[in-house]
């Protein structure tokens, strides 16, 4: 008989490869996997909260609809992949959880150069939780550069499928560093914002939301936004967004599964709002960790004792 499990060991967070549970300390790539050498990869990340998973299946939809643009194939179906997210997280033991699934174009045969040759790989794993900005940072609002930076265009990558094409959001964090701020947003040729590394943004103006359109990731938590909107009386449009409109606001805020609904009180240096969090971004704020008590939105985990 088997010596039963120590979860001591899955503290840390754990990752799940070739089709077994291992501490993240341990967990490993092939160095050939195209995943890493060419980003030629699509992922997906969900989180954990207070022991549920945050709107979980839209995740999957959009992972499994990345996986298919991308012309890979699954080792796993779909049933099959909940089951090793949800198990990543129980043998944690984390009540919150940023859990991400991949999968990569893998190993060629040796010396071919043709995607269709690999045999795609999926990984996942579960490690505690990410905060683009924390609670404490969240209370007082983050500093945003509007890059020169653009964003790479949709015509050459499609924004829609999560990926790991990072150069450019890079760039502009490092030029956001230098300018002193904190984060960044990105833009296109034309002056319009795209989206910051990870995040959607919005701009509220007399009342009015509105977020980039086009060349972004259709994000979870932008989704989300937009839908408590409809709840909340409180008008959304989806429409290109100036740099200037961002730097005009009265109040911005950024979105992510890796924080939520996160304040903005300085755009290049200037204040917003008095530099405090608006009234609007508060209410959405509000609204959007209330969602996580409700089973419409959650997919509770059942721990082990």
């Amino acid at each position: 008989m088997n010596p039963p499990i120590s979860h001591s060991v899955f503290t840390g967070g754990t990752a799940y490869i070739d089709d077994q549970f291992l501490p993240i300390s341990e967990a490993r790539i092939p160095i050939l996997d195209w995943g890493f050498l060419h980003s030629d990869a699509t992922y997906d990340v969900v989180h954990v909260w207070q022991g549920g998973f945050f709107r979980l299946d839209d995740h999957l939809n959009r992972f499994l609809r990345g996986v298919q643009r991308l012309h890979m194939r699954l080792p796993h179906d779909r049933d099959r992949i909940r089951e090793v997210l949800f198990e990543c997280v129980r043998l944690s033991g984390l009540q919150d959880a940023y859990v991400e699934m991949i999968c990569t174009r893998g190993v060629p045969t040796p010396g071919s150069r043709d995607p269709r040759q690999c045999v795609n790989r999926f990984y996942a794993f579960a490690v505690p939780f990410v905060w683009i900005a924390n609670p404490e940072k969240q209370a007082e609002g983050l500093h945003l550069i509007i890059s020169q930076v653009h964003r790479i265009p949709e015509t050459s990558i499609d924004p829609t499928i999560k990926n790991y094409h990072w150069l450019d959001l890079v760039a502009g964090l490092y030029e956001a560093y230098s300018r002193g701020g904190e984060t960044v947003v990105l833009s296109d040729p034309e002056g319009n914002v795209i989206e910051g590394p990870g995040f959607n943004i919005f701009v509220v103006k007399d009342g009015q939301l509105a977020t980039p359109v086009r060349g972004v990731l259709e994000g979870i938590t932008r989704r989300t936004v937009i839908e408590m909107g409809q709840m909340l009386n409180l008008p959304v449009e989806t429409r290109h967004v100036s740099a200037e409109q961002i730097r005009q606001a009265d109040e911005v805020f950024i979105t992510s599964t890796a924080g939520g609904i996160m304040p903005v009180t300085k755009v290049d240096g200037r204040l917003l709002g008095g530099g405090k969090p608006g009234p609007v971004t508060l209410q959405l704020h509000e609204q959007y960790w209330r969602l996580h008590q409700d089973s419409r939105y959650v997919s509770p985990i059942q721990y082990i004792p």
